[in-house]
């Protein structure tokens, strides 16, 4: 059987896996330190493995995503320190000698969900982490929505009422952007670094799902998608969810007659099927599409 690669290349850590299929991943977690020293532990990992087929890398961003640039494949602007303009992809490209499939993390997420996940079947979903930062991924029509650059889901603008909230936002760019208000380093900022032991019934909580359902407001309108997924460590807080599908429930009043929307909205705003391993199973899937292009 054919072995494929994956990477889910993150902030914090990086998770590198092989295997014939996204169920039987041989996994290891590999600390993100500099780009020298994590890719050379990764490639170590995969050059132990044996043959393989292609390998899929869904990374964090922004990344250049445009096959014509030569710039392919790296990260741009990143706010992490010491990655900005890093070749990712032609480093394991070149190292390893097989096709790589890139992509970002979060598309590599609803990549994942939508083949084997909460949106299954489905040729139209969002995918959107909240945690340390946000960002979001979109399937449309069957395919991973790239354009100018990709989905910057994370620095919409969303209504911010300083009466109600006068906290200014983390954002280093956009300062209350949905990032800069929602984010889990927003919610520490906001409200100290206990934040996500509250209680439910914490008015942190009614104020997160508020603009999460904002978001998400945004996205039915504009995307169209059939299902939204929430995925993230600040969705480990699971009765957001019901709070979310009110507030929701309210800011679309009824515009969208769509039975989802009208009918079974719990069942429309979900977390993800795949629970932690979207991303890693989303990376399995572009080295996939990667070996199938080449």
């Amino acid at each position: 059987m054919k072995t494929f690669a994956a990477i889910e290349a993150g902030g914090t850590k990086f998770v590198c896996g092989t295997g014939s299929g996204p169920h039987n991943l041989t996994t290891t977690v590999i600390p993100t330190t500099t780009p020298a020293e994590t890719i050379a532990r990764c490639l170590e990992f995969f050059q132990a493995t044996g043959p393989l087929e292609a390998i899929g890398i869904g990374s964090f961003g922004p990344v250049d995503l445009d096959e014509s640039s030569p710039t392919w494949g790296h990260i741009t602007t990143t706010p992490k320190a010491g990655w900005q303009f890093t070749d990712l992809a032609g480093a394991f490209s070149r190292a390893l000698n097989i096709p790589v499939g890139f992509d970002t993390d979060v598309n590599a997420a609803a990549l994942a969900e939508s083949r084997w996940g909460a949106a299954r079947s489905l040729a139209n979903c969002v995918y959107l982490t909240v945690g340390t930062g946000i960002g979001g991924g979109a399937l449309v029509n069957g395919k991973l929505l790239h354009g100018l650059v990709h989905p910057e889901m994370g620095h919409i603008r969303i209504p911010h009422d300083f009466a109600a909230d006068p906290f200014p936002g983390v954002c280093p760019f956009h300062g209350d952007c949905l990032e800069g208000l929602a984010s889990g380093t927003a919610l520490r900022a906001r409200w100290g670094d206990n934040a996500p032991q509250f209680p439910p019934d914490h008015p942190a909580w009614k104020l997160e799902a508020r603009y999460l359902a904002l978001a998400v407001a945004n996205f039915v309108f504009t995307l169209s998608p059939e299902r939204i997924i929430l995925g993230g460590g600040v969705m480990h807080q699971t009765h957001l969810f019901p709070l979310i599908h009110t507030e929701l429930a309210a800011i679309l009043n009824q515009y969208v007659q769509a039975p989802q929307l009208l009918n079974s909205i719990h069942e429309y705003v979900v977390p993800p099927g795949l629970g932690p391993n979207s991303g890693i199973f989303g990376a399995f899937a572009l080295a996939q599409e990667a070996a199938c292009h080449f």
